[in-house]
């Protein structure tokens, strides 16, 4: 437990807390005469907390990020996949108190069981040190890696798209400007203009993943 209060940041006072974070229902069902609780309602006050501080932080820090791209980006920042990417980088997997039938259905493994322990913990925290804690502990540790994870997935094009259209007569215009490489192994290099200034380069196996990397170069660059 030292070492995962580490990894977070935090020092619990009650560690029990943490401990039933990282139980699951399977465990609690097979000790029940013990009086173990599940993670399961730590679950859900957690997935509320990261919710709220997820959209906070967009809020503060995407300026000129529109409405509906912050909602897809909330969205795709606390789905399942994410949070158990989460998950494996803090090792949470290996910390859970399975039944045996989870356990040896692989559950330590389970994208679900780890994204509801993140969430669990994330309640953790705040009940045990308050919002500013719980904030401080998502900002620092938990966001960063679900940014990195969620980079990949982002449809930079129409959010490109989506924060031009603010302004009226904006044009956008992808230009194929170099390929590279063997027919089986080419890479591609395109441009993004606005208005017929180069905004952004990118490079990619296809020209569509050329197109997005550039179009998050020009993205990038315009919410700075």
């Amino acid at each position: 437990m030292q070492e995962l209060q580490k990894q977070l940041g935090y020092v619990f006072r009650d560690e029990g807390l943490l401990v039933t974070a990282l139980t699951h229902s399977s465990y609690a069902n097979e000790n029940k005469k013990e009086g173990v609780s599940s993670n399961e309602r730590l679950e859900f006050l957690g997935d509320a907390i990261l919710g709220f501080t997820v959209a906070e932080y967009l809020y503060i820090n995407r300026p000129d990020m529109p409405e509906g791209q912050m909602s897809r980006l909330r969205a795709e920042l606390v789905c399942e996949q994410s949070l158990c990417g989460a998950a494996e980088e803090l090792r949470i997997g290996r910390r859970l108190r399975l039944g045996r039938g989870e356990e040896v259905g692989g559950g330590r493994n389970r994208p679900s069981i780890l994204a509801d322990a993140v969430e669990a913990i994330i309640a953790a925290v705040y009940i045990d040190g308050g919002i500013d804690a719980v904030r401080t502990m998502i900002h620092t540790v938990i966001l960063p890696i679900l940014l990195r994870s969620a980079g990949s997935g982002l449809d930079y094009k129409t959010a490109l798209q989506e924060l031009i259209q603010r302004k009226s007569g904006q044009v956008l215009t992808y230009h194929l400007v170099g390929e590279s490489g063997p027919d089986h192994s080419k890479q591609f290099t395109v441009e993004v203009h606005l208005n017929g200034v180069p905004m952004g380069t990118g490079t990619g196996r296809t020209k569509k993943q050329a197109e997005q990397a550039a179009a998050r170069e020009a993205y990038e660059d315009l919410t700075k």
